[in-house]
């Protein structure tokens, strides 16, 4: 993953209301969630929340699919895990110090 993916993924992050959305998509899993049912669990506006989903789309953190009417978006955990591997690359000064699938605890 290059730097420049990184801080736009790192910037896309980098509000509250975003930051939460992709959390909530992490927790829905590969079922998803309408936009609809987004901005009522968040209580956030219809059109604050297309601003937030259109910044976290740019930075491939989610994921939209068409089913039938409804958009489905789904949280990208390939690009999650190629930001938490970039971030962790060198964790322990190089050292293997943990499981892949576990948080360093240097």
């Amino acid at each position: 993953m290059e730097e420049q993916d990184v801080i736009k993924v790192m910037a896309a992050l980098a509000q509250a209301h975003r930051l939460k959305l992709f959390r909530a998509l992490v927790v829905a899993g590969q079922a998803g969630m309408t936009p609809g049912t987004i901005a009522e669990g968040l209580k956030v506006p219809a059109a604050t929340l297309s601003f937030h989903l259109k910044e976290l789309t740019h930075a491939a953190l989610i994921t939209q699919e068409r089913m039938g009417r409804n958009l489905i978006y789904r949280a990208n955990y390939a690009q999650m895990a190629r930001v938490m591997a970039y971030l962790s690359e060198n964790c322990c000064q190089g050292d293997s110090c943990a499981p892949a699938t576990a948080a360093c605890e240097c």
